[in-house]
């Protein structure tokens, strides 16, 4: 897929500081995902602009094996109001380089997209990049996850 240009776009949500070494990003993340639904988060989340979800990577200390944070949560009209207890973070303007996950979220196919992202010669600005889990991602044995890496 072509190289898009993102306009700025603030999210709210949960957030926790990973790493990939030793599968301790899966383990974070799948936990971070449990509580983000189990606790209703998107239903707490103020000013949404719409009903996707979003995987943000942020702050990354380096490339991808070293430390970064994953922020999950909703596209935002306004970060005046943030819960207790969630972040805010805005997604800079960028050009971002567009990914599919296609298959069975059960069977990881978003961490093999992944794996794929992590062994090309991808030129990564390493500020932020996200998932949109949308209308597509909804039947999570056939979904269709976007994945965008700020280049």
């Amino acid at each position: 897929m072509e190289i898009q240009d993102i306009q700025e776009f603030h999210i709210i949500g949960i957030s926790v500081r990973t790493t990939n070494a030793n599968g301790q990003g899966a383990k974070d993340i799948g936990a971070l995902w449990n509580r983000f639904i189990g606790e209703g988060i998107a239903e707490k989340i103020p000013n949404k602009s719409g009903f996707d979800i979003y995987s943000v990577y942020t702050e990354y200390e380096g490339d991808y094996t070293l430390p970064y944070t994953t922020i999950l949560g909703c596209k935002v009209n306004s970060v005046d109001e943030v819960p207790e207890g969630m972040v805010a973070h805005k997604v800079v303007k960028g050009t971002y380089q567009p990914f599919v996950a296609k298959g069975n979220l059960n069977e990881g196919v978003v961490v093999a997209e992944w794996q794929k992202i992590w062994n090309s010669d991808l030129d990564r600005k390493y500020t932020s990049d996200f998932e949109i889990y949308g209308a597509k991602a909804q039947n999570p044995e056939n979904a269709e996850v976007d994945i965008y890496i700020a280049v």
